[in-house]
């Protein structure tokens, strides 16, 4: 099964709100308020991704297609902060495409693109502290747990968030490693 990789554009606003809001009911449910959750989350989300994909400022989002589909995404904002680097605000899998090496891919473009379009090298992410599945997959891919902070309340809401959820910077001080074939 190939996947291909493109630079996405407003007319994928709606298909990466979609996958976006699928992950976030999935894996953020407990950080984030089950009434956002299953409320119209679509909405908050594709409001979003029109915005991103309509002007990219400092910004790309690449995403993953395979034969079924949109695979998974990630969006990068170049030279995000002056200690740590370019942000990578989104990393998003498809469920039925986990663990068949979508991601890995997505995080090495992501390095490739930073490489060349950012002035710093290092890059970094935040990642829920429940979502250890995903702090495996980053410190496989090199990233070093750098920090903890509270988590953001989506689109500034405090309500969106159930108490008080931390997450965890990760880093890689000189750029995102290549991928590694999957065994």
């Amino acid at each position: 099964m190939s996947t291909r990789l493109r630079t996405a554009g407003p007319g994928d606003a709606e298909e990466v709100a979609l996958l976006h809001a699928e992950s976030w009911r999935r894996h953020y449910r407990g950080a984030y308020a089950d009434a956002f959750l299953d409320g119209d989350i679509l909405t908050d989300r594709l409001s979003v991704w029109s915005s991103r994909l309509a002007a990219p400022v400092h910004s790309t989002t690449i995403v993953a297609e395979d034969h079924t589909g949109l695979a998974g995404f990630v969006h990068v904002v170049f030279d995000h902060d002056d200690r740590w680097g370019s942000l990578i605000d989104n990393l998003h899998v498809a469920h039925d495409r986990r663990r068949t090496g979508v991601g890995s891919v997505l995080l090495a473009r992501a390095g490739e693109t930073i490489t060349e379009r950012a002035t710093a090298r290092s890059t970094y992410l935040w990642v829920l502290e429940q979502n250890i599945s995903a702090q495996r997959f980053y410190r496989g891919a090199g990233g070093i747990c750098a920090g903890k902070a509270p988590v953001s309340s989506p689109g500034g809401v405090p309500s969106r968030l159930n108490g008080a959820p931390e997450k965890l910077r990760f880093t890689w001080p000189h750029t995102v490693a290549p991928a590694r074939p999957c065994p």
